[in-house]
């Protein structure tokens, strides 16, 4: 039966059961696509001993770093297209086949080999990979409405809050633990992703709704052409300067270069055809521009602080990658006690008296941090700054793309989410570069540093005092911290705790850095709208058929 005027459609204050277990789908798989990222990092070394050749010494730290960069190199080829292919092909569809695509990837790097062979297949893995987070935002952003938005953007906050922190947890059990079917440990860092794709396939399946497709509208080519790979090059000209060591090496100046002039051309293109690859007119909506803005800079800060924290650990305090994993893990914790209520704040309040709460309390964590040095106590101080600066980071994220999203039509949501996808991918990657290059500069402006392990290599195996007091010549930093050392056995001990002590005044001097990042962040924040916005999302053709979940 069916009236001449159909009811408006509304939506439940009521998170439904229909809606969570939309949720549970694009959390499944968040979940694989953000682990992969930083589980990787764990097994770098290994790959450099099993994927050797035989009988040749281990691999090249920059070869096998390749399997980072080509997944995220992948990534970011394939964002840009999936708000289109999400408009042509659907939603559900185009999920089902990104979850596909990064299983199978995922089983072709565990039998991977050789280390070419394990870089092709990372990018296999990062095709798929790159569209999950941008489908699962839109997935959600239309099952949720405009009224439950934040609580449901909390969801989907979970696994991102938790990759960087389980992935090196995850990562450090398996190589450790997993000798099983005579594989080699690094190979079930990525099998693991088989059980878990094969439950998130059969549960995509059942639970998602068959959304409308748009087939009339074409492929921006020329924008392909164009964003694609000046993305991929800019990202790669950025990942490099960590490696290089400087902003102006060839490595990174060329491919950056080159990357930013075809975005820069895309952003020419991009306003000429009806349906653009990546729609920029959304910046014309100031909400969405402020948001896209702070969470640019909030990306850059705060991803390029936590960075620090588990080198920190591991080069300073001499913590194994698991244990540094697990003295991170407050930090989630703090984050999941109060994202929920920031989710179901941004349903009821303007962002803009919600977020800059959140930067404040991350503000002052990063600012605490330029205190830390050698021996700092986990549990009396750095511990509680993560748990704080977690709490914060629950307040700030999710709500921000909450509100980047909710002022956007129906027809809109799968580009602004492709949008955000890509500012934060870059953000990210800068602000990681950036903070590796000022914590190298650190290192450098302490010579002790260096010229300690110098020092320590050119002295293996010699015993003969007169060589050794040569060497200290050659190492005037390490003869001035020896001078005073009457007993030679407890020289090494002297000289480490030295090192470290230096190398903890780098990591405080680079969170200064990190703090002041915030701080601007901060400031930005303080645009966001302060009024409640009004919500578009249900706007367009058939769109309340999209967003409407029905009840079961």
């Amino acid at each position: 039966m069916s009236s001449a005027t159909a009811a408006p459609v509304t939506e439940p204050e009521k998170i439904d059961a229909a809606v969570l277990k939309i949720a549970g789908v694009v959390v499944l798989g968040a979940i694989m696509s953000i682990l992969d990222i930083t589980v990787v990092n764990v097994a770098l070394p290994h790959f450099q001993t099993d994927l050797a050749p035989a009988g040749q010494p281990p691999l090249a730290y920059s070869t096998v770093a390749w399997t980072v960069t080509a997944y995220t190199l992948a990534l970011a080829t394939v964002i840009p297209l999936t708000g289109w292919a999400a408009d042509r092909f659907g939603t559900k569809r185009l999920y089902l086949t990104a979850i596909t695509l990064f299983v199978l990837g995922s089983v072709l790097c565990a039998f991977a080999s050789s280390i070419e062979a394990l870089i092709a297949f990372r990018v296999v893995q990062g095709l798929g990979g790159g569209m999950l987070m941008p489908l699962g935002m839109t997935i959600m952003t239309r099952a949720a409405g405009p009224e439950r938005m934040g609580r449901l953007m909390a969801i989907l906050g979970i696994p991102m809050l938790l990759g960087p922190i389980g992935g090196p947890i995850l990562g450090g059990w398996l190589i450790d633990n997993a000798h099983w079917l005579g594989r080699p440990s690094w190979s079930w860092i990525f099998l693991i992703n088989l059980p878990i794709g094969i439950i998130g396939l059969a549960y995509a399946w059942v639970v998602l709704p068959q959304d409308r497709t748009e087939p009339s509208e074409s492929l921006d080519v020329i924008g392909l052409l164009l964003m694609s790979p000046g993305l991929a090059l800019f990202l790669y000209g950025v990942s490099s300067i960590a490696e290089e060591q400087t902003f102006f090496a060839t490595k990174v100046i060329v491919p950056g270069t080159i990357g930013l002039i075809l975005m820069a051309i895309f952003a020419w293109w991009s306003f000429r055809p009806e349906h653009p690859l990546i729609d920029l007119r959304l910046f014309g909506n100031r909400n969405f521009t402020i948001a896209s803005l702070t969470m640019f800079l909030f990306g850059g800060a705060f991803f390029g602080g936590l960075l620090l924290v588990p080198t920190y650990l591991q080069q300073v305090r001499g913590e194994d990658t698991l244990t540094a994993g697990l003295l991170l893990a407050p930090q989630g914790l703090g984050a999941m006690v109060t994202m929920p209520l920031a989710g179901y704040l941004a349903d009821k309040y303007p962002v803009g008296r919600i977020v800059p709460i959140g930067l404040a309390i991350i503000t002052g964590g990063m600012f605490a941090l330029t205190q830390i040095t050698h021996e700092t106590s986990y549990w009396g101080y750095l511990i509680p700054v993560l748990f704080v600066m977690g709490l914060g980071m629950g307040m700030t994220m999710m709500p921000l793309m909450t509100s980047a999203l909710k002022t956007l039509t129906a027809h809109q949501v799968a580009r602004g989410s492709t949008t955000l996808n890509i500012v934060q991918q870059v953000a990210s990657s800068f602000g990681v570069a950036v903070i590796s290059v000022v914590l190298v500069n650190a290192f450098n402006s302490r010579p002790l540093i260096g010229q300690a392990q110098g020092y320590d290599q050119a002295a293996e195996g010699v015993q003969d005092p007169g060589m050794l007091q040569e060497l200290l010549g050659r190492f005037p930093e390490v003869g001035r911290v020896l001078a005073s050392v009457t007993d030679p056995t407890q020289a090494p001990m002297v000289l480490l705790d030295a090192v470290r002590q230096q190398m903890g005044e780098a990591f405080a001097s680079t969170y200064w850095i990190a703090g002041g990042l915030c701080l601007l962040t901060f400031l930005v924040s303080l645009l966001l709208p302060r009024r409640r916005e009004v919500s578009h999302l249900l706007e367009g053709d058939d769109a309340a058929a999209q967003v409407h979940v029905p009840m079961h």
